[in-house]
């Protein structure tokens, strides 16, 4: 992916964290170390929770992804050359 890519699905992945964010009311980063520590198997028992806890999970670990491979790509580019800039007209 180049990186103004990166950037469009980042920001379309924190839209929807924000959805469960806002649901829930903890940042998607705490939600995602309770998860992976076994803090939240309690909520398995509900299909709701489980499917909605299933998503986020998956849309955080997406993000992550993507924000990894923007950093290398970053570190790694010119970034005056990675600018979408518009001419002004």
């Amino acid at each position: 992916m180049k990186i103004y890519e990166l950037v469009r699905e980042m920001k379309l992945l924190e839209r929807r964290l924000t959805l469960f964010e806002e649901k829930y009311g903890i940042l998607s980063e705490d939600f995602y170390a309770a998860l992976m520590s076994g803090k939240l198997a309690r909520y398995d028992e509900y299909d709701e929770t489980r499917a909605d806890f299933s998503r986020w999970k998956g849309t955080y670990e997406t993000w992550r992804r993507r924000k990894e491979a923007y950093i290398h790509q970053i570190e790694k580019s010119d970034l005056v050359e990675s600018l979408l800039v518009q001419p002004a007209y």
